[in-house]
This record gives C-alpha cells, structure tokens and sequence, in this order.
C-alpha cells in the first residue's frame, strides 16, 4: 500500500498550535489562501505521490513551471566529496533548483541540511539532515551538523540561515555563518561557491523590514514563502556555479567567521567573474 501523502491541513494546525481561541473565519481562510493549501496538497496527493529524493525535485521544479540556466557547470568537480554553499534568495525554489541541478549530476548523491519541518515533505526527506534549532532537540544540532559532514554525500548549505532580505535598497543575504567553514576544514571538504539569480516580492520584502522595525520577532515573513513561490511561477532562474575553493584555504590567517564573509563575496561576484571568463551557459531540461 502506497504512503499517504503528507497534506497541508491549515483547520488541524491552528487546533493543535492553539486549542483554546477561537480564531476568525476570514484569518483561517486568508491563511489557506497564502499557504495555497488547496493547489499544494493537489501537487502533492497526484503529482509528487511516490516520487522521492531528485524525481521528487523535478516534478517540483514542474509544478511551478521553473527553468534553469546553469552558468559554469565545467567548474563542478568529478571526484571527492564537497560543501556547495550558496546565497538564499528565495526560501524554496532555489533549494530545490540546486537540489535538482547538483542531484542529477552526482546521480542523486546530495543531502540538505534543513529545519525538522521540511522532513514533513516525504518526497524530500531522504536528501535531508533533519536540523531542529528550537525548541527540546536544540542541543543536537550539533551532532545532526557532525552526520552530515561526515556522511558520504555532498552537502548543500544556505549559510544566512534564512533567505535574503532588502537592506538599503538591495537584496542581499543577512552574515553566513561560520559552521560550513570549520566543518569542512575538519573533514577535509573543498568548498564550492554557488550564485542564485532571484528575488521575493516587494511586499516579501516590507513585510521583513516592517518586523525588523518593529521589534517583532516572530518570523511573519515565512508565512509567505508559498506563496511567493507561486509568484516566480513560470520565471527562469540562473544558478553560477563557482570553482572549488579547497579547505586548506581557510587557514587561521582570518577566523572561521571572516573566512565565511570572504566565501559570500566571492558568491555575489561569481555572476561578473562568468561574464568576463566566457564560462558555459548550459539551460537545464526537466
């Protein structure tokens, strides 16, 4: 008998998050409607049923009509083991565009590390390190960030943590952090750079500032991830893969912090370094 397939089910949230108020129609309507509950739990009871791992990826990738533009796909190494780091432009359509990209070409030898809650996706766990930062499980991140490093698969990290967001007027990720330095130097990984060409909606964006201005720091802004994914529907994005730069390079000539900052920079500049060097520009098929 095939799984059930995992649903989003807005009503059975709200009832376990918050048995005791009574909250408005028109909120619990209004969050079903950004959280395109009826359109996503269609894609993933019929479409994404039994797929698992990179053929998941894909008919994720269809779903939203995305298309790719790998720009230096000469640069991504054959052989050893690597962390790709990228930029978070997006929060969901660039983790699963670099999930497919990577996973097709390493014949589905990746793995994310991810939040606990993106594991609720059965389609996707199997490519997931579950990480949960909150909360009772908080003091195994470290142990779930040791697995990882040290499974036999390429690593696919967002170091921001969270996706970008619009300071002085452009739109760029908030500081790395340093765990995929030290981490990979411990395990002798070499470090791949990855730009992802996209961006949210202006409203994604306000909304972020809004909070940060505010004081509120309930993350409001991720409520709407979905539903800025249906909005780059049918949008093709360019993914710039960079030249491996190898773990020996972050010695303790900078701290494992600065050695993060100086990954980042070469990420941003990695689109004008393709345009100067002629890198191939190769359109990625579903």
């Amino acid at each position: 008998m095939p799984d059930k397939p995992f649903t989003i089910d807005i009503d059975r949230i709200l009832a376990e998050k918050a048995p005791n108020k009574r909250i408005p129609k028109f909120i619990i309507s209004y969050l079903k409607k950004i959280a395109h509950q009826e359109r996503l739990n269609r894609f993933l009871s019929n479409e994404a049923q039994g797929k698992y791992g990179v053929p998941f990826l894909q008919v994720a990738l269809a779903e939203i009509d995305a298309h790719l533009e790998v720009e230096g796909i000469e640069n991504l190494p054959k052989e050893g083991l690597f962390t790709f780091v990228s930029n978070h432009p997006l929060g969901g359509a660039d983790g699963v565009s670099l999930g497919y990209v990577l996973g097709q070409f390493y014949d589905g030898n990746i793995c994310y590390l991810v939040n606990d809650l993106i594991m609720n996706l059965k389609g996707l766990a199997p490519l997931c390190i579950p990480i949960n930062k909150t909360g009772r499980q908080a003091r195994d991140f470290p142990r779930m960030v040791e697995a990882g490093f040290k499974s036999n698969n390429h690593l696919i990290m967002f170091p921001a943590g969270i996706c970008s967001r619009k300071r002085r007027g452009k739109i760029v990720d908030l500081d790395w952090k340093k765990t995929f330095i030290s981490k990979s130097v411990e395990t002798h990984r070499d470090v791949v750079p990855i730009h992802f060409e996209g961006r949210n909606s202006n409203f994604f964006y306000n909304l972020s500032n809004f909070c940060k201005f505010a004081g509120i720091k309930t993350n409001l802004s991720m409520l709407y991830l979905v539903d800025e994914m249906y909005k780059n529907e049918g949008k093709t994005f360019r993914i710039t893969i960079g030249k491996p730069i190898p773990w020996e390079t972050f010695d303790r000539s900078k701290k494992p912090k600065e050695w993060a900052k100086y990954v980042k920079d070469i990420s941003y500049s990695l689109p004008e370094q393709a345009k100067k060097e002629h890198w191939t520009v190769k359109k990625i098929e579903r």
